[in-house]
């Protein structure tokens, strides 16, 4: 055993148990009073580029899609970070990497959101990664994994100058995370909050060690599910995050918008946490711009606001304003810059985004990207 190892990680631990989230603020203290988070997922830019996508600003001037963004006023980056994804060489470390120091050239801090998997995890599956796989029934040696690659990927980031601002701990956690096949419910708590804790304390051994404050995020699908989820995570010992994080698409919630500000009033008084939409969309055409189907079709369409430029604006502007006086504290665009292209996602060749992007047909900055303006006014 390797004494000073030990004793540095008692200390560690002890100071992580000891501290609170208030007490925590003593640590490098960056983050600005009453900053609205404008934030833009921008997670498939470098593959877009890669597939010769060029990218212009509102007066065609071709540009760097970050610069695009810093411009008009986002001030928050969202990316995803895969396991180990052999089918893409995207959203794995190294093009993270990438990407983070793309966003930080503009000023801009980050969120990075760990899928803890190979592919995409959502509320429908939460696929372990193929690493992992042999302890997916063991859960402290599971435990392990999350800790260890938590650690490491964070590790490594700071020994770039590249640690993240904000970490989520999983991807719309509404079912038991590191799961293998057909997601089971109901969720195993006991196994759910070892794992979940495990991430967490990665992230706070490391915001310590390299004396950055880093807060944590929990992330569910649609705020319904977040009334249950968080009552139940709470009562089974996750309780050491500082954000609650949200999807929320009108068409597979049942809030509109009409009422969506109860349940973000309920889980910021409850449990006394910042919160932050962290995906939502709205379509600005409904043309379908390749091959590949749109995902958000007529249905998708909320009365008063048609597919235009100006009815995506509109939306924007009615949501962050919803998110604002409930209490929240940032709005961020799920791939708004997932244009169009030539090549191939794992269904079709091009975008099933195109419709819903921030860039027209021939990739030019359009209405809705003046969301992003009122941060520059605030």
């Amino acid at each position: 055993m390797d004494i000073k190892k030990f004793f540095t990680t008692t200390i560690i631990l002890f100071l992580v148990v000891s501290c609170s989230s208030k007490s925590r603020t003593n640590i490098d203290e960056t983050t600005e009073p009453n900053l609205f988070y404008f934030g833009a997922d921008l997670s498939y830019v470098n593959e877009m580029e890669d597939c010769g996508v060029i990218y212009k600003d509102a007066s065609e001037v071709e540009k760097d899609p970050y610069k695009i963004f810093e411009e008009a006023g986002a001030n928050l980056v969202r990316l995803r970070l895969w396991h180990n994804p052999k089918w893409t060489n995207y959203s794995n470390f190294e093009d993270v990497k990438i990407s983070m120091q793309r966003a930080k050239n503009e000023k801009m801090k980050v969120l990075l959101d760990f899928h803890y998997s190979d592919n995409w995890a959502d509320p429908e599956k939460q696929e372990a990664p193929e690493a992992w796989r042999t302890a997916i029934n063991d859960t402290e040696a599971l435990g392990d994994s999350v800790y260890n690659y938590t650690y490491k990927i964070l590790n490594n980031l700071a020994n770039i100058d590249l640690l993240p601002e904000l970490i989520q701990v999983g991807n719309e956690i509404n079912s038991m995370i590191l799961q293998q096949g057909e997601s089971h419910s109901p969720i195993n708590w006991e196994r759910n909050s070892f794992l979940i804790n495990k991430g967490i304390k990665a992230v706070r051994e490391i915001s310590i060690e390299k004396n950055k404050k880093i807060e944590v995020m929990l992330h569910i699908a649609q705020p319904e599910n977040a009334l249950w989820w968080f009552e139940q995570a709470t009562q089974n010992g996750v309780f050491d995050f500082d954000w609650i994080g949200l999807s929320y698409y009108p068409l597979w919630s049942k809030h509109t918008l009409e009422n969506v500000s109860e349940a973000f009033n309920t889980l910021i008084s409850t449990y006394k946490k910042r919160l932050m939409v962290v995906e939502t969309a709205y379509p600005f055409t409904m043309k379908n711009a390749d091959k590949a189907n749109n995902i958000l079709g007529n249905e998708a369409l909320i009365e008063g606001f048609p597919a235009s430029e100006q009815g995506q604006l509109d939306y924007l502007n009615k949501l962050k304003d919803i998110i604002d006086t409930s209490g929240g504290e940032g709005l961020i665009y799920w791939e708004p810059a997932w244009v169009s292209n030539n090549c191939f996602t794992q269904w079709a060749q091009g975008s099933h985004w195109d419709n819903a992007t921030l860039f027209d047909a021939n990739n030019k900055a359009i209405l809705g990207m003046q969301f992003y303006n009122a941060s520059i006014k605030n």
